[in-house]
C-alpha cells in the first residue's frame, strides 16, 4: 500500500497510509477499536475502494478488482467475529473457503481439509458437527481453517483473538505462528500487540487512520508509547 486512503463522507478512515508485507514473512498491525484496522482489510479484500493511493499484490493492482478475483489471486481473509454459518456442519463451513478451486475442486479441498486438520487436531472429530455449537476458541479455529482453505498466499488476520480465554489465544496464535512458518504471508491486526509480537517480525501501529510507528517486532515491543497504548507497565 502507498498513500491509501480511505474516506466515509467527511471522515477520513485511513489517511496516506503506506504498508509492505514481504514474502515469507508475519506483520502485526496494532491499533485500538477505529483505528482503521478493518477498513484497511476491507481495501486489500476488494470490499472497499480507496479513493487515492495504490494497492498492488504480486504486480497486480487490487484497487478496482471483485473480491474473488483478489482471492484467486492468493490473498483471504478470516474476518473479526468469524463470520461462520452456524446451521451448516464445520466441514461445510471449511469447504466454503476452497470455492476459488475450479480445476479438481473436490480432491484439492480434500487435501487441504486435511491439512487444516493438522493444524487443528480437534477439528477432525467435529467435522459433522454445526459450527454454531462450537465454543468460541473452536470456531476461531474453523474461521481461520475456512481462509486456509483458499490456500492463500497472503492470509488476513482480523483481530483473531477476540474474545477468547487467554489459553486459546496462545493456542490460536500458536496455530498463526506456524502458518507463517509454513510460508504463507500473514497481516495480523490485532488490540493484543503482545501476543501480535511475539509471533510477528515486523509491525505497524495504527491511530485515527493514518501509521505512526512502524518496524522490527521486537523493537516494538520495548517502545514505551506501545508498551502504555497496548500492553501495559
Amino acid at each position: 500500500m502507498r498513500g491509501l486512503a480511505v474516506d466515509y463522507g467527511a471522515n477520513h478512515a485511513l489517511s496516506s497510509v503506506d504498508l509492505t508485507v514481504g514474502a515469507g514473512e508475519s506483520v502485526a498491525l496494532l491499533g485500538s477499536n477505529g483505528a482503521g484496522k478493518t477498513t484497511l482489510f476491507g481495501v486489500l479484500s476488494g470490499l472497499i475502494r480507496p479513493v487515492r493511493g495504490t494497492v498492488t499484490f504480486a504486480g497486480q493492482d487490487l484497487r478496482r478488482l471483485s473480491p474473488e478475483r483478489i482471492v484467486s489471486l492468493g490473498i483471504a481473509q478470516c474476518p473479526e467475529g468469524r463470520r461462520l454459518f452456524p446451521q451448516l456442519s464445520v466441514e461445510k463451513n471449511l469447504r466454503l473457503g476452497g470455492y476459488v478451486h475450479r480445476k479438481d475442486r473436490t480432491a484439492v479441498q480434500t487435501e487441504t481439509l486435511e491439512r487444516v486438520c493438522e493444524l487443528f487436531p480437534a477439528m477432525r472429530e467435529k467435522l459433522a458437527l454445526p459450527a454454531g455449537s462450537l465454543s468460541g476458541g473452536q470456531q476461531q479455529m474453523v474461521a481461520i481453517g475456512r481462509a486456509l482453505m483458499a490456500r492463500p498466499k497472503l492470509l488476513l488476520l482480523d483481530e483473531p483473538s477476540l474474545g477468547l480465554a487467554p489459553l486459546v489465544v496462545q493456542q490460536t496464535l500458536d496455530a498463526v505462528a506456524a502458518i507463517g512458518r509454513a510460508g504463507t504471508m500473514v497481516l495480523l491486526a490485532e488490540q493484543n500487540a503482545y501476543a501480535a509480537l511475539a509471533i510477528a517480525q515486523r509491525g505497524y501501529v495504527i491511530q485515527d487512520g493514518r501509521i505512526v510507528l512502524e518496524g522490527a517486532a521486537a523493537d516494538l515491543g520495548r517502545n514505551d508509547d506501545v508498551r502504555r497504548a497496548f500492553i501495559g507497565a
